[in-house]
């Protein structure tokens, strides 16, 4: 992966799924502006969820990104459109179990995939904000991934950073 990336180097698909996302955050006046101010880590875990939420059809639940996470975790705190609570819902892929944490309201964990999961998650309030990450193993799709998912997400606080997702992902 590249060692440097700037907005200008993103396809114009890419640039059109991410047009009015970004403009705001952490004050930068473009979408351009906001993604070329961020650290490569961000950047890529960034268009590692952009691709993943796209594929499954839903990235045009976000209304605007709030905040990016690369190192330690890949995800994003976002505001989403009303219609992304009953969406998740009544999808097949998804599902509620085990995907609630202590400080959170509710959530859905991605369950066909055992590696490199979406696990997304809100908190109530006025907008409701929403989160989502990738989980390294899956709690939900086999006995196997699950138990990896205890040992090294739950007892060993194994965070992936994008380059481990990645890896997962592409393999």
């Amino acid at each position: 992966m590249a060692e440097t990336l700037t907005w200008a180097d993103l396809p114009g698909a890419t640039k059109e799924l991410l047009a009015g996302k970004l403009a705001g955050l952490w004050g930068a006046p473009t979408d351009a502006a906001a993604f070329d101010s961020w650290p490569l880590d961000k950047k890529q875990a960034l268009l590692l969820l952009l691709d993943r939420m796209h594929a499954k059809g839903l990235w045009h639940l976000v209304r605007r990104v709030t905040n990016v996470y690369g190192e330690g975790g890949v995800g994003l705190q976002f505001q989403a459109w009303p219609m992304i609570e009953s969406t998740l819902s009544r999808r097949r892929d998804f599902t509620r179990l085990f995907a609630n944490h202590k400080d959170t309201s509710g959530g859905f964990y991605e369950r066909q995939r055992g590696e490199a999961i979406l696990h997304f998650l809100f908190a109530e309030g006025e907008p409701r904000t929403w989160y989502v990450h990738f989980d390294l193993y899956s709690p939900v799709h086999s006995p196997a991934s699950a138990w990896k998912h205890m040992r090294h997400e739950f007892m060993g606080k194994v965070k992936p950073d994008w380059r481990m997702i990645s890896r997962y992902l592409n393999s």
